[in-house]
């Protein structure tokens, strides 16, 4: 299963993606994240493989993200025009998934977020999940950049919502 969510972020990029490599931030936007911890390596920098606990309604998931794409690896003065890339492998229990940022300059004060996930299932309920609900995949990807947004561009934490 592939799909691509993009969203627009009122804030220049080089702002945009310091939030985002920034692991103190994580749980502000990141809905559901119990645990975020490099096993090996420095968080963002890659080949870092981070051991990540999330929770899904009654559900915990735990797995295993590798970064294996950080361009530009110094994210301060990024070269104007240029596309900041951010990969990432992320395994768990029966999925195996790839998710691929960019980050462009859609203005001077404006940050296009484009990502790009791709799953494979392999265990019996997984492949299950992404038959019957292909969507909630997305819009779970799309809920997450949406949180990002208000939390960068209006200071908003996911853990004081009352939803």
């Amino acid at each position: 299963m592939k799909y691509t969510v993009s969203i627009e972020i009122a804030l220049p990029r080089e702002r945009v993606v310091q939030l985002l490599a920034d692991p103190a931030h994580l749980p502000k936007w990141l809905r559901g994240l119990v645990l975020h911890e490099p096993l090996s390596g420095v968080h963002g920098q890659v080949d870092t493989k981070s051991r990540v606990v999330m929770q899904m309604g009654r559900q915990k998931i735990e797995c295993t993200e590798t970064i294996t794409r950080r361009e530009p690896a110094d994210l301060r003065e990024i070269p104007t025009g240029s596309v900041v890339h951010f990969d990432r492998e992320i395994v768990g229990e029966g999925m195996w998934s790839a998710v691929r940022d960019r980050l462009t300059e859609a203005g001077p004060e404006t940050t296009l977020w484009v990502s790009e996930s791709e799953y494979r299932f392999s265990g019996v309920l997984m492949r299950l999940a992404g038959v019957l609900m292909p969507g909630a995949f997305r819009k779970q990807s799309q809920q997450h950049m949406q949180d990002f947004k208000a939390f960068a561009e209006l200071g908003e934490d996911v853990r004081e919502a009352k939803d």
